[in-house]
């Protein structure tokens, strides 16, 4: 939309203007000064900035069929869609157009939810192109987010519903959702959601992108005064990306560092005891890490109710009381020369391990809860990899010296400690 200030021809008149001129060779040369050149530049920029806002895409610019017109619309922030509405006071109901970018192969959908933020309690108007090519418009209640295909169908919402119909433009690529209906509660502000997908399960509409966009289209609508605002998509996904990256560092890196430090620096007589404060601290560091990140998770938890990652809580869980069990059987440690020292030893490491597998294979499920950009996986991969392969290596440099050891000690009929003192 050409600002208020210009004609609607100015732009291209000026473009027109300086394309003419931009073929005489004096401005060639005039262009070639300093001064022309600070003069110029910001000019063209500030015109392509004009073209720009000429181009954009505005809710007021947009056009419906039949002649409908709206008296308020807003920009929705995420997924290139708009909303347009008249809001009847007299009788609390609203006529609404909601409209978004889709391909003819995907379905676009609307919803208010008259009892949170997100997609649980939403009711929904779901717009796609049924199997014989017609547009339709499934009305339809989300009670949770793990639910049967079979459950997304036509159906009456929470609230009165008095006429809906969609269309869908191939000059651009638009779904368009008309509706007509009561406002919940008779409240002016409502939670509102959308979404688009191109994914279906026997005709119809099912699951979407779970990261990017896909995650943040939620906004809280004022249908009388007009105003819209963001309801907390953004500072949730930080929420879940602190999650991820907490527990990553600690239970899925330091935790397995300090297993390896235990393990192999040991076996040197030079790093003894360092070894031990070097282990320690690392276990430690990643239990006090690992507890802010599991808070955080019951936290995340406690806000998406109706969304259970079954799997993904059990293994927390199970992570984070084995490594309390660890940290707190550090003061029934038995003397290195006590007879239950072994068997406190077994138990140590193996609950060690347990807890470092379970790690691993919860933050992989972790990424398929989060799904981020496929680098952040890979990058975990490669470090997991990493630390494997420096097991490795290490696991064939030590074993000499521990064999060595072994004989060395039967020889002089030393004890034989596969562990030092301080294991």
């Amino acid at each position: 939309m050409t600002p208020a200030f210009l004609p609607s021809y100015s732009v291209s008149s000026l473009f027109i203007s300086i394309s003419s001129i931009s073929n005489h060779r004096k401005l060639s040369q005039l262009t070639r000064s300093p001064t022309m050149k600070l003069t110029v530049l910001p000019l063209l920029c500030f015109l392509c900035s004009l073209v720009q806002i000429s181009t954009a895409q505005s809710c007021d610019g947009v056009s419906f069929s039949d002649g409908v017109s709206y008296d308020t619309c807003n920009d929705l922030p995420y997924l290139g869609a708009t909303l347009h509405w008249t809001y009847h006071p007299s009788n609390g109901t609203v006529d609404v157009a909601y409209r978004a970018p889709q391909s003819d192969r995907g379905w676009v959908a609307w919803a208010i939810n008259p009892t949170g933020r997100d997609m649980v309690g939403a009711n929904a108007f779901l717009a796609f192109h049924s199997a014989a090519g017609v547009v339709t418009v499934y009305t339809t209640q989300f009670s949770g987010t793990e639910f049967p295909p079979s459950s997304v169908a036509d159906q009456n919402l929470t609230f009165a519903v008095h006429s809906r119909w969609a269309e869908y433009s191939a000059d651009g690529g638009y779904y368009t959702i008309y509706a007509s209906l009561d406002l919940p509660g008779n409240r002016t502000t409502q939670n509102t959601v959308w979404q688009a997908s191109t994914s279906f399960t026997n005709g119809v509409p099912f699951r979407h992108d779970l990261s990017g966009d896909n995650v943040m289209t939620m906004s809280s609508v004022d249908f009388l005064s007009g105003q819209a605002s963001s309801s907390g998509g953004v500072p949730r996904l930080r929420r879940k990306n602190t999650h991820g990256v907490v527990n990553a560092i600690s239970w899925g890196i330091l935790l397995p560092v300090g297993a390896i430090i235990a393990r192999y620096v040991k076996v040197f007589k030079s790093a003894d005891p360092a070894w031990f404060y070097l282990h320690v601290s690392c276990q430690c560091s990643a239990y006090i890490v690992g507890l802010s990140g599991w808070i955080l998770g019951l936290q995340l938890g406690s806000d998406s109710k109706g969304i259970t990652y079954h799997k993904h809580r059990n293994l927390g869980i199970a992570i984070f009381t084995l490594a309390t069990v660890q940290v707190f059987a550090l003061f029934a440690r038995p003397n290195k020369d006590h007879k239950h020292r072994l068997y406190w030893n077994i138990y140590h490491h193996a609950v060690g391990y347990g807890v470092i597998l379970m790690s691993i294979i919860n933050i992989f499920e972790g990424f398929d809860v989060l799904d981020p950009a496929k680098k952040w996986k890979r990058a975990y991969i490669a470090i997991v990899a990493t630390l494997a392969a420096v097991a490795l290596v290490l696991e064939v440099l030590t074993w000499p010296i521990v064999i060595r050891r072994r004989n060395s000690d039967k020889a002089t009929g030393h004890a034989v400690h596969v562990a030092n003192g301080y294991a």
